[in-house]
């Protein structure tokens, strides 16, 4: 099927035979993938897989062989990937730390493709080209320095070479030799069992684990992870998983309706429950149905009050921290300059962010004041009860009333990473669609709060000037200068934060990310808020990375901090966490998670995000509202 992007050309001479191409493609695809809804679009865009939809680039108006190719070496690498990669049991398997997790998806990706490979000499040929080309752009062919040769790639390839016999390609030949003594000289052994585990990805995993066990690059396998993995094994997954490339929009939203399903579900036998048992006052009174919640969100014991005490984490020096202002971080003509040139280079997303936005009000604004009380002795005339006095005359006229939602107080924030490797289209998209969502939802009476975090200098910065200074004590924990920005605070109108967010554009600006500690600054501001319901969204492309703080500290130890701060709000906060990574799987990290491939697809996933935690609550709200109005009836 030939996606939307096509621009489809006149049926005669080279247009014609570019879009039967393009059918063919698709076809093809479909059929090794074996997904039936798969669907291929081709856009002026760099490629990508979501759920069951490839992107491929578009063709030159005249493709030559070779472009042919590698568009055909791409659409097979998604493919195989949909058909033979389950995205749920690489996440368990997955390794803690940034280097190792690269490596971990790389091999993954080469065992897909192998797969094929083996299976179809056209697939293998289409694939070798799509690699050639790959490393070209990347301009690794001629790279001569091992500083500038990803491992993850050289490390790829030779597995690729071991499954499939082919050698690397040209253009990656230098960058296999870089490291190939290396890897060899520590798993060698590793890399001879891979080709018997083929076709089991789990075996597979756990032998690409054991690799990097004996390169050092990450820990064994402990017990709990082999008994999640059981667990997980013995669970059917559901049909149609989607297979993506770069994580799980789908799953995610499959676990979130579960979750809604498993919620509703006991609700109504909580309400069953508290029928038949007559159960405590404060569930049968109106007015604590209505306190229910807020009484919730007023607790006086603060879970994170000792923290501190509850993980294993320390702070080495919180001198030179700061919590800023966007305005103290440079002047009002500066902020100005940066806010138009942000404008600017966003001006063709503005009218997709400002439709999805638009959406997002229409949903909350029915909310606020679409809702209906039903069979009532007084009102408008239900038209759709009318039948029954058809069928029977002597049933009473039925009429219904329309009343207002009780929707509740509302604060959402935004917290932006603004690390260094957002910079560039990710951190421009992502303060277009803050800047957005905040005029949005603030129409609808939802008060929002944008902050980012990130720190105030590469390497350490200050603190840890004073860690030398100090004799290098052992375990230091967190060695970094941390920067809490905020652009706008909940109780800033829309109109005098604008300009803020152009300070995302200051070069220079975005440096390392410590997100657990991130986080938890945020939960704290939201805490301290008066409104009923608080909602934290994450925008991350990425694990925490802070090399000062990683180079005298465990490899994984951010990562533990943020799992367990995570922990800590989902299971006993009132705060509502979501969270969106930005080429970056975080749903290995979050309950309620969406992972997108392009930065352009933010605007989509926040504002599907929002609406369907408000449709949740709103849902929630209904069910109680008819468990009122039954016991008033019964009353």
């Amino acid at each position: 099927m030939a996606g939307p992007g096509d621009n489809s050309r006149s049926k005669s001479g080279k247009g014609g035979e570019t879009d039967s191409f393009k059918r063919a493609l698709a076809t093809c695809m479909r059929a090794i993938s074996g997904d039936s809804q798969f669907e291929v679009t081709f856009a002026k865009d760099r490629p990508a897989l979501v759920g069951h939809t490839a992107r491929l680039p578009d063709l030159p108006r005249k493709p030559t062989a070779e472009d042919l190719a590698i568009v055909r070496g791409l659409g097979d690498s998604m493919a195989l990937r949909t058909a033979c990669h389950d995205m749920r049991l690489h996440s368990k398997l997955a390794p803690d730390g940034r280097q190792a997790r690269a490596v971990f998806d790389a091999v993954e990706q080469a065992r897909v493709e192998a797969i094929g490979a083996r299976s179809m000499v056209g697939v293998a040929d289409n694939l070798g080209s799509m690699l050639e080309d790959k490393f070209v752009r990347a301009n690794l062919a001629n790279v001569a320095d091992q500083a500038d040769a990803p491992l993850e790639e050289a490390l790829a390839l030779m597995v690729r070479e071991k499954l499939t016999g082919r050698a690397a390609p040209k253009s990656g030949e230098k960058l296999v030799a870089l490291w190939r003594d290396w890897i060899e000289d520590r798993a060698s052994s590793n890399l001879d069992t891979l080709l018997e585990k083929l076709d089991d990805q789990q075996a597979f995993a756990r032998a690409v684990r054991d690799m990097l066990v004996s390169m050092e690059m990450a820990e064994e396998l402990s017990e709990d992870d082999e008994s999640d993995e059981q667990s997980d094994s013995e669970e059917q997954p559901p049909e149609g998983e989607e297979s993506g490339e770069e994580g799980g929009e789908e799953n995610t939203g499959s676990d979130d309706a579960q979750a809604e399903e498993m919620e509703a579900s006991s609700e109504e036998q909580d309400a069953g429950e508290t029928e038949a048992s007559d159960a405590s006052a404060d569930e049968m009174s109106d007015d604590d149905l209505d306190a229910e919640t807020p009484g919730e969100t007023r607790r006086n014991d603060d879970p994170f009050a000792n923290v501190s005490r509850d993980v294993d984490y320390r702070v080495f020096t919180t001198a030179f921290d700061e919590t800023v202002g966007a305005e103290e971080l440079c002047d009002e003509e500066e902020l100005d300059r940066l806010r138009a040139f942000l404008d600017k280079q966003l001006s063709n997303l503005q009218g997709v962010v400002g439709r999805l936005a638009n959406r997002l009000q229409r949903r909350l604004m029915a909310q606020q004041n679409r809702a209906w009380d039903f069979d009532l002795e007084e009102g408008v005339l239900d038209p759709a009860r009318l039948p029954r006095l058809v069928i029977d005359p002597m049933q009473p006229l039925s009429f219904k009333q329309e009343r207002d939602t009780n929707f509740r107080d509302t604060v959402v924030t935004l917290v932006l990473d603004n690390s260094g490797s957002m910079r560039g289209r990710p951190i421009t998209v992502a303060a277009t669609c803050a800047d957005i969502l905040a005029r949005t939802l603030e129409r609808c009476g939802v008060s929002v709060e944008i902050l980012g975090f990130t720190t105030r200098a590469w390497k350490g910065g200050q603190s840890r000037e004073k860690w030398l200074k100090d004799g290098k004590p052992a375990s230091p924990g967190r060695l970094n200068d941390l920067r809490h920005i905020i652009y706008k605070s909940a109780d800033t109108p829309w109109r005098r934060a604008r300009r803020n967010l152009g300070l995302m554009m200051r070069e220079g600006l975005l440096k390392e990310n410590i997100d657990g500690e991130a986080l938890l600054w945020a939960h704290q501001r939201l805490l301290a808020r008066p409104e009923q319901r608080r909602i934290l969204m994450m925008i991350s492309d990425g694990a925490p990375v802070d090399d000062s703080t990683l180079s005298v500290n465990p490899g994984n130890y951010l990562e533990r901090h943020l799992r367990a701060v995570i922990e800590l709000i989902e299971t006993r906060s009132p705060v509502e966490l979501l969270a969106i990574g930005i080429g970056h799987d975080v749903t290995r990290y979050y309950r309620r998670a969406v992972t997108i491939v392009d930065a352009e697809e933010l605007a989509g996933a926040m504002t599907e995000q929002l609406a369907a935690l408000f449709g949740e609550q709103s849902a929630r709200d209904m069910r109680r509202e008819n468990l009122r109005g039954g016991m008033r009836r019964t009353g």
